[in-house]
């Protein structure tokens, strides 16, 4: 099949993105008449279809994403030179419902192979995980973990992994908390078979005060040492770490219904193509796994910045909405405070890809969500329990995000992007390309091609492909970022360093 050229997303549209790269001068036929291109289009960027005035609303997805900051020819290039924002401060919102409600459960549901722990939560993976209370013993952790790494049995646990950051001490308020709530969900992770805690000893985040937080932890599956009371804290730890081998060595994979999947969905480095193939594939599979009672997780705020209202208006209910606006203000107020403009996004990258305003940038991101109704909206830190689509309070850097996704308990995440990353979070993390170019490019990173459906994929095969794939990763089949060991966390930090 001949590959398209560019594309009217929406009937309402008046820009078009070129599909590959187009020569000034050439000549298109759109909606039956002739449009000459006044400029050379690089594949992922727009032109205009129409004479837009300035201050005249840009619309793509059907939606405006800015205005007109120069007058704008009907052939010529969009883009940060002539398209500005229309984003401001905190707004008002009102619940306007609407959504579809989800189509009834099929009989048949689908199954993966997954580890039931004893408290009958379902890990993908069966991991050791170090997790330190503090920064200051992460080279403690690190050695650990490539020691006991040396002396694990065949086909005991996937691998050991020390969870290192530089926070659990000299911090005030609601960091502390933070700090301690994110590694207290990590220790609580189902993909984790056995987990060491390991502290310090003269720390803010106290092991007393940590195992305190993590209440009714399994604790057949959870080990503690302090480093300042332990002779030789290298030997313990080892010492440690066998004992949760022999309890985690025992798990075995068995059929679960996919009703138990819990999966997070990310973009990272998006691109003008990210709105039209990745994200629309990822949103897709989250409607398909919701239909089967499954859990999809959407975090990212100030990439919801203009696009909101499509999601809040999908909330089930008037208190739901509350919790979305909520989340929605204190991220942009959180902007006011240090004195930033809440529209400083997209980034270079993503502007280099075509994307010109947060608004273009949020109208593709939020199509993650797919169309079904969210479920509940979660602060930053706290686990989901309900089924569904849940919006979750998290920056939009890609290594925060990631890991405050997978601290709300999925068990993987999708990670859809433009330009391409190594990146890697505590559970695995599927990269799904945008373009086929970046896919044929970097395969070392990239799990899943979904440019296909430029060049004649259909749709309905990407998303059965793309579903059946999800299911062997979470069966055991390793994403790109695990087989070259990209995998660490990062923590959301706000306020005083000590």
């Amino acid at each position: 099949m001949n590959r398209l050229e560019f594309l009217r997303i929406h009937p309402a549209d008046n820009v078009a993105v070129a599909l590959t790269p187009l020569a000034a001068g050439r000549e298109l036929e759109v909606d039956g008449r002739r449009l000459t291109l006044l400029q050379e289009i690089a594949a992922g960027h727009k032109f205009a279809l129409t004479q837009l005035a300035v201050g005249a609303p840009v619309i793509k997805y059907g939606m405006p994403i800015g205005e007109a900051s120069a007058p704008i020819a009907p052939g010529a290039w969009v883009h940060t030179h002539n398209l500005r924002t229309r984003l401001s401060g905190q707004l008002e919102y009102r619940y306007e419902p609407a959504f579809r409600p989800l189509p009834p459960r099929t009989a048949a549901v689908p199954h993966f192979q997954g580890f039931r722990r004893a408290d009958g939560r379902v890990g993908i993976r069966n991991e050791l995980w170090i997790v330190p209370t503090v920064g200051c013993v992460n080279q403690l952790a690190r050695n650990l973990a490539e020691s006991f790494r040396r002396e694990l049995p065949v086909g005991s646990v996937s691998r050991v992994q020390a969870w290192v950051h530089p926070y659990g001490c000299s911090q005030l308020g609601s960091d502390h908390e933070t700090t301690a709530e994110l590694l207290a969900a990590l220790v609580r992770h189902p993909n984790a078979g056995g987990v060491l805690v390991v502290g310090l000893g003269c720390e803010n985040n106290t092991l007393e005060s940590f195992r305190a937080r993590l209440k009714d932890v399994d604790p057949d599956r959870v080990r503690f040492m302090k480093a300042q009371e332990e002779g030789d804290e290298q030997a313990r730890g080892l010492e440690l770490l066998r004992e949760l081998l022999a309890v985690a060595g025992r798990d075995r994979r068995q059929p679960v219904p996919v009703s138990e999947l819990k999966v997070g969905m990310k973009c990272g480095g998006s691109d003008g193509f990210s709105g039209i193939t990745a994200n629309p594939l990822i949103g897709r599979f989250s409607d398909r796994l919701l239909a089967a009672g499954g859990s999809t997780v959407l975090s990212e705020v100030p990439e919801m910045f203009g696009a909101e209202t499509l999601l809040l208006n999908r909330a089930l209910t008037p208190e739901i909405f509350q919790r979305g606006v909520r989340m929605i203000n204190d991220f942009k107020a959180y902007f006011e405070r240090y004195g930033q403009v809440i529209y400083e996004n997209p980034s270079p990258g993503n502007k280099a890809g075509g994307i010109s305003t947060l608004e273009e940038k949020s109208l593709g991101c939020t199509q993650k969500g797919g169309s079904a109704p969210v479920a509940a909206v979660l602060h930053y830190g706290e686990p989901l329990t309900r089924p569904g689509l849940n919006l979750l309070t998290g920056p939009g850097n890609d290594l925060v995000a990631t890991t405050v996704l997978a601290a709300a308990q999925t068990q993987l995440v999708l990670f859809s992007t433009g330009r391409g990353t190594p990146y890697g979070g505590p559970v695995p993390t599927v990269k799904i390309a945008s373009n086929s170019d970046l896919a044929a490019r970097k395969p070392n990173w990239i799990d899943f091609d979904a440019g296909r459906v430029l060049t004649g994929t259909a749709p309905e095969t990407l998303d059965d492909e793309f579903f059946d794939y999800v299911l062997r990763v979470a069966s055991g089949e390793e994403t790109r970022n695990e087989q070259n060991h990209y995998q660490e966390i990062a923590i959301f930090k706000d306020g005083v360093t000590l």
